[in-house]
């Protein structure tokens, strides 16, 4: 932990500097750069030599996203710094073990995005058994009048259903299917205390359980390609996927080999191995619902992970300390 930063004149910027990597929210952006006198990483990768060249040696803390983070060749041109404080409950931007190994302290955005997700993580539900969005492309192009009736879907209420990673968006998601008479199952690295859901050992063994799969995991090294051919296959043709969490928890190319040959009845998904980038062979499936990662996309809760963003940020200047840091 760092000294507290000693009293500056009022309205002076603080001692720092901190800098800003990607694009953020717009209230964190405009107080990075009025309150703080940030400096900005360039997005062209020509510049960011020389940028780093005049400024690395000051940079003490890096805002970013937590898509974008701060990987290891960046740490190690940041001689100084000392925490990164994420917008976003997720950091598998950033190279965590690093930062461990170097005493860089990190911080993130959790419970305010809770709900949205999960949320999301409950459209998608409804949408991937009911195929709602897929119904209403057939009304759109004028298919009711000219086929007749939409074929029948899969009933959403009463299902088992499993949550990969019963944190506290798998608990949200959890309690909102409670409310449709499912039953639910989960799989965590060790059952969590208290909890009355099934527990499974392994994602492979909760996936041969339930009808459905919610992914709500954090993302990183440690889950990369969690949800594979075997996870897949244990669905089987009359299951379904759901992923909230990140692409890179699931194996996409297992994922659409599977769908394409019949072995998966369905995904929704929120979340892409390589965003913006979303493979052609899921976006041509009728049974697969494709959202452009908008799980915390709310006007209120965006606001709210600004805020606490912005909160860890005073609060690691002031005294050294997070308010929600990353253990």
């Amino acid at each position: 932990m760092t000294d507290p930063t000693p009293a500056r004149p009022s309205g002076a910027p603080p001692q720092g500097p901190v800098l800003q990597i990607g694009a953020l929210h717009p209230l964190v952006e405009e107080t990075l750069a009025s309150e703080f006198a940030a400096l900005r990483l360039p997005a062209d990768p020509a510049a960011r030599d020389g940028f780093l060249d005049r400024h690395a040696d000051r940079v003490r803390v890096v805002v970013c996203s937590g898509r974008t983070g701060v990987d290891r060749d960046l740490m190690g041109r940041l001689p100084r710094l000392e925490a990164v404080v994420h917008f976003g409950v997720g950091y598998d931007g950033t190279d965590a073990a690093e930062a461990a190994a170097r005493g860089i302290r990190m911080s993130n955005t959790p419970d305010v995005l809770t709900d949205a997700v999960a949320d999301t993580a409950l459209a998608l539900y409804l949408d991937v058994l009911r195929r709602f969005s897929a119904a209403d492309r057939f009304v759109r192009r004028g298919q009711w009048e000219t086929s007749g009736n939409y074929p029948l879907t899969a009933h959403a209420s009463g299902r088992r259903v499993g949550i990969l990673g019963l944190g506290r968006i798998g608990r949200a998601v959890a309690r909102r299917l409670a409310a449709l008479d499912c039953e639910i199952h989960y799989h965590n690295r060790r059952p969590v205390p208290g909890v009355e859901h099934a527990y499974h050992g392994s994602p492979a063994d909760l996936a041969a359980a339930v009808d459905v799969l919610v992914v709500a995991v954090p993302g990183g090294p440690d889950s990369t390609g969690t949800v594979d051919a075997r996870v897949l296959d244990a669905l089987g043709p009359e299951g379904y996927l759901v992923n909230v969490a990140r692409g890179s928890v699931v194996d996409e190319t297992a994922l659409v080999t599977a769908l394409r040959e019949g072995r998966l009845g369905g995904a929704g998904l929120d979340v892409y191995a390589a965003e913006p980038h979303v493979p052609a062979a899921l976006r041509e499936l009728e049974n697969v619902v494709l959202l452009p990662h908008v799980g915390s996309a709310t006007v209120e809760t965006r606001r709210a992970m600004a805020e606490l963003t912005l909160r860890n940020l005073r609060s690691y200047l002031a005294d050294g300390t997070l308010v929600t840091p990353v253990s």
